[in-house]
């Protein structure tokens, strides 16, 4: 939700939507009798700004009777019941079966992972929420650190951006290992926006944004309990505690501890195939609203712990030398405020101060190459809303970052002499209209202008979204928009020390800029009293620059640098889901993928990057709602390796296609549930992820030619417990 529909009003009711058996109603329609009116999320929640006098609420919802709804007290949470249109014995309107909801209102191409989804997998972190979204691929960046990365429209996390909240997080040095710095519990919901996005939150979206929403104080149970332990040795514990101290405060405590120090090496080839970690994470949030004022802050502190690298000596270049070892050890503090305030309730005309701050130390050691990055990130925004009547909207704001990197260790010393200290600050100002002249056609233009010290320039960046709906059962979608980013080779791309390879960092690298152009089309076809949903979507991304990590110049070498030539990723999913049956829902999906960029003056496909991926995922529920069962499979398709030494080639050129199989039941009780699964349960392991394992102070050594699981299949148990907010 934007900051209008929190505060642009003398108050702020808040309440659910349900079904008459309790179900969430993502995407109902809720309003007063004037022109307020607000949508429910994925979980059926909604916060609607109406005059002080308004006692009568309305919901309207596609198969469910209009419901009016009277407010006795109209400061407590609300709760909306609707029944379906027709009552049938066997027959009942439900939403929201796998947990994924794609926006029927929003002008961008957005989807929302919810707390349902969350709990249809193991999902002990964001690393692992994407199990049963075909959108999104997390894959490991090398196959002994750990170290994750997102990859959306085919291309790595670093162009897309991550917020927390609404605001940029997990920015630089905790890109490599920040998906497991927070916890799935302490999630309420994940917000996926594909292509070009809001010029809101900056320049930085290439190919999207992905928005990570916690558990808000004001609705969240009063306690959540989840504990979690796996065949592979990982034992987990999570609590949210949330305390309404009155009517207008309330805070929220978030807890989590793992570890996972088994020893695996199922391949025998010395080295663990996932790294020995312990981690402790703790978060403080308080929330504050009057009629016109609402204000958020809150605090978060991590301690994560790594080591992986060799069980034993082996032969080789290791005469002399101890074990190859690897430790990763982080350190990090969060802190956030946001203040909104009320101008004007007719206009919902609204201001509000965004800031933030993260202050990141890492230290990193491979066997005999260390480094130790310490990242300091401030954020600040000041947004404007207002409405002008029911089809013009403005938004417009004043956005400032500030990045700086201290680095340390001999691998500083050897690539980078003289640039132990880099920083950027950057300044910048936009402006977004938006204009529904008829009901069904709504056009966001946005645009903004930043200005960064660290590329001495200024640079403009304008976007675009069309959304039309001709027919109640279509939505089409329209996407153009430029995205930058400064790229800070190493805090970024320390993973890669995991190898032998020499790097080779140009002295000019210029800022990153790209074209986004998207086209989608979502169908709502009603059959036999249920929606099949079909979705369909183009993504086409142009460089003008990039940063190229280049892996295929030389076998024995890391090259970035400008890019010379083309750089292109043109991507295309279509995607269906629709309930089979009373409980059962199926969501099948494929993704084809084209990424190519110049290589040693040769356009050639990105290494390690699939040409394909096919999903199929099912979710069953009991109609009691005692049992669930959920099950996913997943294709990856075959890609292209960089390429190997002609003389002496120790890989192959490519690699094959597999795929993995993930199932979950759970059980639930009165405020209990208990939960069984398995990962991978294929068993399918990339053969010999390490070249050169033997000979790990050589020269052929490397860890990071990672195309497919490192690990084979785990199994799992936990149990959940929850106080639900009365």
């Amino acid at each position: 939700m934007g900051w209008t529909s929190l505060w642009a009003a003398g108050r702020v009711v808040k309440g659910y939507v349900l079904d008459n058996e309790g179900t969430p109603l993502p995407g109902a329609y809720v309003h007063d009798e004037g022109s307020h009116t607000a949508v429910t999320d994925a979980d059926g929640y909604f916060e609607l700004s109406v005059p002080e006098e308004v006692r009568l609420l309305k919901a309207d919802y596609v198969g469910f009777k209009a419901l009016t709804h009277a407010m006795e007290r109209p400061d407590d949470v609300q709760v909306l019941v609707m029944t379906p249109n027709t009552e049938l014995e066997e027959v009942v309107v439900r939403a929201g079966g796998l947990g994924t909801v794609k926006s029927r209102i929003e002008v961008l191409n957005t989807e929302s992972v919810t707390s349902q989804a969350l709990t249809r997998a193991a999902c002990c972190n964001l690393s692992e929420s994407f199990v049963t979204n075909p959108s999104v691929d997390v894959a490991y960046s090398n196959a002994v650190t750990g170290a994750k990365q997102i990859q959306l429209l085919g291309l790595a996390g670093t162009y897309v951006q991550m917020l927390t909240e609404n605001f940029p997080n997990l920015r630089g040095a905790a890109a490599a290992y920040g998906l497991d710095y927070i916890p799935g519990p302490w999630m309420q919901s994940i917000q996926v926006s594909k292509g070009a996005a809001s010029v809101r939150n900056g320049y930085e979206s290439v190919t999207g944004q992905i928005d990570v929403e916690y558990k808000k104080p004001k609705v969240a149970d009063p306690l959540l309990v989840n504990l979690f332990a796996s065949s592979a040795g990982r034992y987990e514990g999570n609590a949210v505690g949330a305390v309404e101290l009155n009517d207008r405060l309330s805070t929220a405590l978030f807890l989590n501890y793992y570890n996972e120090t088994m020893a695996h090496d199922r391949n025998g080839d010395t080295f663990l195939d996932m790294p020995q970690m312990q981690s402790l994470s703790v978060m403080n949030r308080w929330h504050y609203q009057t009629p016109r004022f609402v204000s958020q802050w809150g605090v978060k502190a991590l301690l994560d712990r790594r080591t992986s690298g060799q069980t034993e000596h082996t032969l080789g270049s290791n005469a002399g030398f101890a074990p190859y070892t690897i430790r990763n050890n982080a350190n990090r503090m969060e802190a956030f405020a946001k203040n909104g305030f009320i101008l004007n309730p007719d206009r919902n005309e609204s201001v509000a101060l965004i800031v933030s701050g993260s202050y990141h130390d890492q230290q990193s050691d491979y066997a005999t190459k260390a480094y130790h990055v310490r990242e300091a990130n401030l954020y600040a925004s000041l947004l404007y809303e207002s409405e002008f009547g029911n089809r013009h909207k403005l938004a417009a704001g004043l956005n400032y970052n500030w990045d700086q990197y201290d680095q340390q260790g001999n691998v500083v010393d050897r690539y980078l002499p003289q640039a132990r200290r880099v920083g950027e600050h950057v300044a910048g100002a936009y402006a977004e209209y938006t204009w529904t002249p008829v009901k069904n056609f709504t056009w966001m233009l946005g645009l903004r202008a930043d200005y960064s010290t660290l590329h001495r320039r200024g640079f403009v960046t304008p976007r675009t979204h069309l959304k039309y709906s001709p027919a109640t059962w279509l939505d089409l979608r329209a996407s153009l928009g430029k995205g930058y980013r400064s790229a800070f080779v190493l805090p970024e791309h320390s993973y890669l020390l995991a190898s032998n390879r020499t790097w080779h960092i140009a002295d000019d690298l210029r800022q990153e800029e790209a074209w986004n152009y998207g086209l989608s089309t979502a169908f709502h076809i009603p059959i036999r009293g249920e929606e099949l949903a079909v979705n369909a979507e183009w993504f086409y991304t142009d460089f003008q620059n990039q940063v190229v990590v280049d892996m295929d110049r030389d076998a024995h070498a890391i090259y970035f640098h400008n890019l010379e030539g083309q750089s292109t990723s043109s991507v295309f999913q279509v995607d269906a889901t629709y309930p089979l049956f009373r409980g059962f829902t199926l969501l099948g999906a494929f993704r084809w993928m084209d990424v190519k960029s110049t290589y040693a003056g040769k356009l050639m496909r990105k290494p390690l990057t699939s040409r394909y991926k096919a999903l199929a995922t099912a979710s069953y529920e009991t109609p009691l709602k005692k049992w669930q069962f959920d099950l996913t499979v997943q294709v990856n398709g075959g890609g292209r390796m960089p390429t190997p030494d002609a003389e002496r080639p120790l890989w192959s050129e490519t690699f094959p296609a597999y795929a993995q199989l993930s199932a979950q039941v759970t059980r639930r009780f009165r405020r209990w549930s208990i939960y069984a699964g398995g990962e991978n349960l294929t068993n399918y392991r990339q053969p010999n992820p390490i070249v050169s394992a033997a000979d790990p102070y050589g020269p052929d050594f490397d860890a990071t030619l990672v195309w497919g699981p490192t690990m084979g299949f785990k199994l799992y148990a936990g149990v959940r417990y929850n106080i639900p907010k009365i």
